[in-house]
């Protein structure tokens, strides 16, 4: 399997560009982040065409994941189901070929010590409460998408500058730390242990030409499936471009 993840950051602004990668990439399931668009809006055509469904949870302007499949898609869940009112669509799971799979959009907080922030820190809570209370270590799961934490200094451009801010905040990383604790693991790490490989970059400042980037984008997955991992990458040429997202694929191959 040919899994990746990718916040496209609109679905509808950047069909043409997801299209053409699906073309070009053909990856098996791909998870997508910030499609910001309403479930009755979403491009469902354009996927079909190319021989993949889409299963949705998706919100107006903001928010919104997706899980792009070209095989069958069973088991859909959206949200985390704990009793919480929060409207905010970030959370899809399925299963596909027998992996349990989520596309995930982790807030992004702003700023430290905003309410922002403090709501990305409690939404990160409750990911570990489902993850303990839906599975556990010893099935094929993998929570993919775009967790808005960079989980340490090598993937960071510039780590002083970036240093106790959003994004790299010791909080933030400790709360991914502990998703890797309960029994999941970072598959493009077990591939690329250098730094200055990145999968976000900002719009401004040159930032993608000078390589000013961060790596936040992850696919988490217990070692069973990790394990079957064959190689790992951020896809760059999807970056590149008029009107890119400011996010990258990242792929993972199994077999």
């Amino acid at each position: 399997m040919k899994l990746a993840t990718w916040n496209v950051n609109s679905v509808r602004a950047r069909l043409p560009r997801v299209t053409a990668w699906l073309e070009s990439a053909r990856p098996d399931v791909v998870c997508l982040q910030e499609t910001k668009v309403e479930d009755a809006d979403f491009p469902h055509e354009a996927f079909t065409a190319l021989g993949y469904t889409c299963t949705v949870f998706g919100q107006r302007t903001y928010n919104g994941v997706a899980i792009v499949s070209r095989q069958p898609v069973v088991d859909v869940t959206t949200g985390f189901g704990d009793g919480d009112a929060d409207a905010e669509a970030r959370f899809i799971c399925a299963t596909v070929a027998g992996i349990r799979v989520a596309s995930l959009y982790v807030p992004n907080g702003k700023v430290v010590g905003d309410p922002k922030f403090e709501y990305k820190l409690r939404w990160l809570s409750r990911l570990q409460t489902w993850l303990e209370r839906n599975a556990t270590p010893d099935v094929e799961l993998a929570l993919c998408g775009d967790y808005n934490i960079a989980p340490d200094d090598r993937d960071v451009y510039d780590p002083d500058g970036w240093r106790d801010q959003v994004l790299c905040h010791p909080s933030e990383r400790a709360a991914f730390g502990r998703l890797i604790d309960w029994g999941l693991q970072d598959v493009y790490r077990r591939f690329h242990q250098e730094g200055g490989l990145y999968s976000w970059w900002d719009y401004r400042q040159l930032g993608f030409p000078k390589n000013r980037g961060l790596r936040i984008d992850h696919l988490l997955c217990t070692r069973k499936l990790a394990d079957r991992a064959q190689r790992a990458s951020v896809d760059r040429e999807a970056r590149k471009g008029k009107e890119p997202s400011d996010h990258a694929p990242v792929i993972v191959e199994f077999v």
